[in-house]
């Protein structure tokens, strides 16, 4: 079943910055994954600052604000994703929606709405 006809003689756009920002998406990912996890890691490898509660508290407080910035990270990379993928569309060829019939019914003179007057 083909659920999108195109809409004959209507041609592509130009591909412009949406295309780039599209194919660097996924390394995009990946580095702004990678690259906080291996930080968080070292720094637990590492142990600043010796193993007292003050030490690991502002160590793990440090580890979440690193997963906090990865999650906006991705929050990020999603919301340009979205955007590439709509402006994609749109510079793509139009096509054309199958014909919805309506039915013509005509309006009892009960169903209209009363006029508003005196106001």
């Amino acid at each position: 079943m083909d659920m999108l006809k195109r809409l004959p003689g209507s041609v592509r756009a130009a591909p412009g910055l949406e295309w780039a920002l599209w194919r660097r998406l996924p390394a995009l990912l990946l580095w702004g994954t990678l690259l906080p996890a291996l930080i968080v890691l070292a720094r637990h490898l590492i142990g600043e600052g010796g193993t007292t509660a003050q030490a690991e508290r502002d160590l793990m407080i440090w580890t979440y604000k690193m997963i906090g910035l990865v999650v906006l990270h991705w929050s990020l990379l999603l919301t340009v994703a979205v955007g590439c993928f709509i402006v994609r569309v749109m510079k793509g060829p139009a096509y054309v929606a199958d014909a919805y019939e309506m039915e013509e019914l005509d309006p009892e003179p009960s169903a209209l709405p009363l006029p508003l007057s005196g106001r």
